[in-house]
């Protein structure tokens, strides 16, 4: 008899001007992306990196919820530590890190 499986973690992350989103789980992969026609413009690169960006954000907030609902049922902390799942406290840290840590190109115009 196989045990049934948690409910996956989904958590969704836009960019400022709300025009990409990606969705994606505490595995770190993306289940939808979203982007207006007018994000072509910026260029491949620029967009790729963006999505990027957005599901390393989700995935950071998934695991940290993935955490707290195996936290609700009993798991012990040593163990979700072991899984390595952050806190809620470990997450927006390195929320902070990887928003510190994006020293790439601060606005969509491009250098002449």
């Amino acid at each position: 008899m196989t045990r049934p499986q948690p409910p996956a973690v989904i958590v969704a992350a836009a960019n400022r001007a709300g025009t990409v989103t990606v969705h994606a789980g505490d595995q770190g992969m993306p289940v939808e992306i979203r982007f207006e026609r007018g994000e072509y413009r910026y260029g491949a690169q620029a967009l790729a990196d963006e999505i990027l960006r957005l599901t390393q954000r989700s995935a950071i907030v998934a695991r940290s919820r993935r955490r707290e609902q195996l936290a609700e049922a009993g798991v012990p902390e040593a163990m979700l530590d072991r899984l390595g799942l952050p806190t809620r406290r470990a997450a927006v840290e390195e929320l902070d890190r990887l928003d510190d840590a994006d020293t790439g190109q601060t606005s969509w115009m491009r250098n002449r």
